[in-house]
């Protein structure tokens, strides 16, 4: 499960990637790890059904039977889209992409030195060009934290598949849908829900690697 990724990038090029007709980022330059909750952009269609770069945070609603109390944690990856509480959000209208250079995963094993799992990063190569993941999104009214109450806020997830030849020796369960090119893109933004998941696919293995030297983060983010 794909809990930090990172989106070091351009504004321009998001722009020219995804070719939005209105932003609502204030041309913000992507330079930041985005962990759950957090506050990140993608791109989405507008109420006029014209392309606009945004805001959003991390998590989209938790299926009801596992919320525990009033707080909804969030739903960061989404395996099975076609199941009864995703499918309201299959339309384009809320489909999304969302912008990064790489994603990490935990290894399966604990270093025997520092005694937690190693931090594995994920990049096309070694420039860490931009990518977008598949997405969706929903403005939503809720709690998140309960320290800060309930809030109003846009909120995406992006879907994962099986991992490819490279991610499965880490991760094992699955990896990010992955869109590299302006036609993925169109695709999963404007087709029919059965065409657009056709995009639900493992990236091609030579088209990923491992990144020579990880980042690390400080701790392991809480997982539902």
């Amino acid at each position: 499960m794909c809990n930090l990724y990172n989106a070091t990038t351009t504004h321009e090029a998001m722009r020219q990637l995804f070719l939005p007709v209105s932003d609502l980022t204030n041309r913000l330059t992507p330079q930041m790890d985005v962990f759950p909750d957090y506050p990140a952009p993608i791109g989405r269609k507008d109420a006029s059904g014209d392309r606009e770069l945004a805001i959003a945070r991390w998590g989209m609603p938790t299926p009801p039977q596992f919320i525990k109390g009033d707080v909804d944690y969030g739903v960061t990856n989404i395996r099975n889209p076609r199941s009864p509480h995703w499918r309201r959000w299959m339309g384009p209208e809320s489909r999304c992409v969302v912008p990064a250079t790489s994603f990490s995963e935990y290894g399966p094993h604990l270093d025997p030195v520092t005694k937690k799992k190693p931090l594995f990063w994920f990049a096309l190569n070694e420039e860490k060009p931009l990518f977008w993941f598949a997405g969706i999104w929903t403005p939503w009214y809720s709690i998140r934290k309960k320290k800060e109450g309930p809030v109003q806020a846009d909120i995406f997830a992006f879907l994962t598949t099986e991992p490819n030849a490279v991610v499965k020796p880490i991760h094992e369960k699955a990896m990010p849908v992955i869109l590299r090119t302006a036609e993925e893109i169109d695709i999963w933004m404007n087709a029919p829900a059965e065409e657009a998941l056709q995009l639900q696919r493992p990236l091609p293995d030579e088209g990923l690697i491992v990144l020579p030297q990880p980042d690390t983060a400080e701790e392991e983010p809480l997982l539902l």
